[in-house]
């Protein structure tokens, strides 16, 4: 009869597509896009790297995948793609949708840097565009303003707010900000007072230099809000 010697050991969990992508997500937020490689996602997952060329082609195809699994997430927040309810306001329907978005993002930082590399839409991304656009037209939108309000949402329908200029990580310190202030003062007066005034102190609602929470959700509506007075305008 044989016997146990040692302790049993565990059940290896089969290697699956979801389980690369959703493990490549898992180890991205852990330790920053940058770090993700093939070979450490398969040491992540115990395995041998040439073992994830099963599953995922090349680190771009991995990518594209992992870029799938965050529409998925967005998903599971927002409830679903399926047009909203009859009844429901258009805006409040986009802005919940785009809103589920930010959550997501701000759960994946490293996301909006990778949607802004992809060069093909998947099919779930096309579907959430998709969906986005099914808002507008329950809500009373022409086909014509929906494709000028998806042009006009740009990265907001996703989210994030794309910026126009992104500073080197390395920024000054405190006190080498006071002088770069001063001596802007004279020459850029109207720069100066704005960034003597407005502070983003809540870096945890921050995706990138300038796109915080509050920012976003200012121009997502101001967006919106205009959007409504075009449309009843047609």
């Amino acid at each position: 009869m044989a016997t146990k010697t040692g302790k049993e050991a565990k059940p290896r969990i089969p290697l699956s597509k979801e389980r690369v992508l959703h493990t490549a997500v898992d180890l991205a937020d852990k330790t920053g896009i940058e770090k993700l490689t093939m070979r450490n996602l398969a040491h992540e997952l115990g395995v041998e790297a040439m073992s994830l060329y099963y599953h995922v082609a090349n680190k771009e195809v991995m990518l594209d995948g992992m870029v799938e699994a965050i529409i998925g997430e967005i998903g599971e927040v927002a409830g679903g793609f399926e047009p909203p309810a009859e009844g429901t306001d258009w805006k409040t329907a986009m802005r919940h949708r785009i809103l589920s978005a930010r959550q997501v993002m701000m759960r994946h930082q490293w996301a909006p840097g990778v949607l802004e590399t992809r060069t093909t839409m998947s099919p779930p991304l096309l579907h959430y565009f998709d969906s986005l656009l099914g808002i507008f037209v329950h809500g009373g939108f022409s086909y014509d303003l929906a494709h000028h309000a998806m042009h006009t949402l740009g990265s907001r329908a996703l989210g994030f707010n794309q910026e126009l200029f992104v500073p080197d990580d390395q920024g000054p310190t405190d006190e080498e900000n006071e002088a770069m202030l001063a001596e802007m003062a004279s020459q850029l007066p109207f720069l100066t007072g704005m960034m003597m005034e407005i502070v983003h102190d809540d870096p945890d609602s921050t995706l990138g230099w300038c796109d915080d929470q509050t920012e976003f959700v200012f121009g997502l509506d101001l967006i919106l809000n205009s959007l409504d007075t075009l449309r009843e305008s047609e």
